[in-house]
């Protein structure tokens, strides 16, 4: 089993930045891709990044040029640094783990609003 726990979350003004962090621990395999989705009410959850064990990263067309998603695989740890921060990108931001057995992980969700 694994469990992610994200911090980070809060309330920043447009243009502004935060750090999400979330942290993987339990029975984790060598190969896995963690990601960052997110969920505003009322709508579908999203993918916002994803980022392999090699390295490889994905973005959402949205976010790109403004969000960065990175990794460090000894802590089993995955950052997303959001800057220039919108009203729109208000939502909670989830952390996933896909493993190489394509089991599916979730962590709790971080709340993140963006004030105009």
């Amino acid at each position: 089993q694994v469990q992610l726990v994200e911090t980070g979350g809060g309330l920043v003004q447009a243009g502004g930045s935060l750090r999400l962090s979330c942290a993987a621990s339990g029975s984790i395999s060598s190969f896995n891709t963690m990601a960052w989705y997110r969920q505003a009410p009322g709508k579908q959850r999203e993918l916002v990044a994803a980022i392999t064990s090699g390295g490889s990263t994905n973005y959402a067309d949205s976010v790109k040029d403004r969000f960065a998603i990175s990794r460090d695989n000894a802590k089993n740890t995955v950052y997303l640094q959001m800057n220039s921060l919108k009203p729109e990108d208000t939502a909670v931001y989830y952390c996933n783990l896909k493993d190489l057995y394509y089991n599916n992980y979730w962590g709790q969700g971080t709340q993140v609003t963006v004030s105009s």
